[in-house]
């Protein structure tokens, strides 16, 4: 717990995801946003690792804008993620 917040944790293969959410929020609900969001930079940068982050940090934000708006979750569907993704790539 942080001041009024609390920070909930995932960690993936030495990498550490992390959020800070209210104190009344779920755990849970922020878990499994941890795990989607995880799971759709892995298909996204095909068995991601630390240093695809590092080096393409301007793509993970576009993930991180695709699937929550203004700290909230507001993308849960990982293929509707993936083709809005691609489909940014494409304009590249």
């Amino acid at each position: 717990q942080f001041r009024n917040f609390k920070i909930i944790y995932r960690r993936y293969a030495g990498l550490y995801f992390c959020i800070c959410v209210d104190v009344n929020d779920n755990n849970l609900a922020y878990l499994e946003a941890i795990h989607n969001f995880v799971e759709v930079l892995n298909e996204y940068f095909h068995n991601v690792c630390e240093l695809d982050l590092v080096f393409n940090f301007y793509k993970v934000y576009t993930v991180v804008d695709e699937m929550f708006l203004a700290g909230e979750i507001r993308e849960t569907s990982q293929t509707k993620v993936l083709k809005q993704l691609l489909m940014l790539q494409s304009l590249e």
